[in-house]
């Protein structure tokens, strides 16, 4: 009988040898210093930006950022009412209530409220006040949609400006919401 026996010989393992572990390199050592300081300079530009931009990427990373609602005022559909700031802020919130949108901000010393349109569409709206004068407040609805800008600065116009009471506004988006469902 014969028996052949096929070996590679570059295979073959020693198991006498042992394993080198070489020290780090010059190259090594650089790339890790490399490192280090990308990470220490991004820490320090991060940390001299202030807080209102970490502030603002957290809430933009969450979904309430409002600085797209702001950068957008430029397009804001903007009406001026007779009633002093504070009125015009208050009943400016009842309506919105009462049409049922999703209030995510609101903040008198900011003079703004931020909502989406309801709890299913939460398309953001913003709605600014500047006070004119005593008895004079200027609101201005922003958005990124030209839908819902329009949709709520009707909504909220209508009723500012005594077109439409509360009664009838609630009337209409219940009446919408039965013909939605069916």
């Amino acid at each position: 009988m014969f028996k052949s026996k096929i070996q590679n010989p570059k295979s073959k393992i020693n198991p006498k040898s042992k394993c080198q572990i070489s020290k780090p390199s010059f190259i090594h050592l650089s790339f890790v210093l490399c490192h280090s300081f990308v990470i220490c300079a991004l820490l320090f530009v991060i940390s001299t930006m202030g807080c209102a931009t970490i502030t603002e990427g957290v809430k933009g990373f969450a979904g309430v950022s409002t600085r797209a609602l702001e950068d957008n005022r430029k397009t804001a559909i903007t009406k001026a009412f007779n009633y002093d700031y504070f009125t015009c802020y208050t009943q400016t919130l009842d309506i919105l209530k009462r049409m049922q949108a999703y209030i995510y901000m609101q903040s008198i010393k900011k003079h703004m409220i931020a909502i989406y349109v309801s709890e299913q569409d939460t398309t953001p709206v913003g709605l600014f006040f500047k006070e004119i004068d005593a008895t004079n407040t200027q609101v201005e609805v922003s958005s990124l949609s030209t839908y819902a800008k329009e949709f709520i600065s009707g909504k909220v116009f209508s009723v500012l400006d005594k077109k439409n009471t509360l009664e009838e506004l609630e009337a209409q988006i219940n009446a919408k919401k039965e013909q939605e469902s069916k």
